[in-house]
């Protein structure tokens, strides 16, 4: 998996370590993470270190939760990199050393036609990443994440304090601009891994919500 370390990220990765569907569990990451297990290997790596890594990235699904912000990253053409090659490259890496399936977390609004950049991003990553003909391809498209970032955002706090006060007034096709909990994507998407469901499959808040057991959507 690619992202071990954000929000969304750091708890698939518990998931899939508690998972008894999953034996070994492959984490490329920049840095050591905060956990160990005897199913956890760690690959300490980015982008550019995804070609000397490939050799090892051998697994029969590939979770891919990477992504940076502009306060992070301003530049572009950095920006880029990280939320449009970085995905695609480890995707196709893992499709050539035989993986059948790949789970993506994109955005809500994600088009590789919008005249947004970072929408344009997520969609132009979609789009490549379903060109490499998996048998399975997952995409998950969240809107406001809730959860507790290691890193202080008091604006994003406001925000997430706004969507449990709006997430009910947004209903229908709307209700994909549900703010909701990196939990509850990360469970999501073991669930769906958990179906096999082969093709292509988009899921919005309530899609994501109709894989949680005992949730309505």
């Amino acid at each position: 998996m690619f992202g071990a370390t954000g929000l969304i990220g750091s708890h698939l990765v518990r998931g899939l370590l508690d998972s008894p569907d999953y034996a070994e569990v492959i984490a490329v990451a920049r840095r050591p993470l905060p956990l160990s297990d005897p199913k956890l290997t760690v690959l300490i790596g980015d982008r550019d270190a995804l070609p000397a890594l490939a050799p090892q990235l051998v697994a029969d699904e590939v979770f891919i939760a990477l992504g940076t912000t502009r306060k992070h990253t301003p530049d572009e053409a950095a920006y880029y990199r990280i939320d449009h090659d970085y995905p695609v490259e480890a995707a196709r890496i893992a499709r050539r050393n035989g993986a059948r399936a790949v789970l993506l977390v994109t955005a809500v609004g994600a088009k590789a036609a919008s005249g947004q950049f970072y929408l344009r991003t997520k969609g132009e990553t979609e789009r490549d990443v379903i060109a490499l003909g998996f048998d399975d391809t997952h995409i998950f498209r969240p809107s406001m994440l809730i959860g507790e970032r290691a890193e202080h955002r008091p604006l994003e706090r406001l925000f997430i304090a706004l969507a449990h006060l709006v997430n009910p007034l947004l209903r229908g096709a709307a209700d994909r601009y549900r703010g909701i909990d990196a939990a509850d994507v990360a469970e999501a998407m073991l669930a769906a891994a958990r179906t096999g469901a082969a093709g292509l499959g988009i899921y919005h808040w309530r899609e994501m919500m109709a894989l949680l057991p005992g949730r309505r959507a």
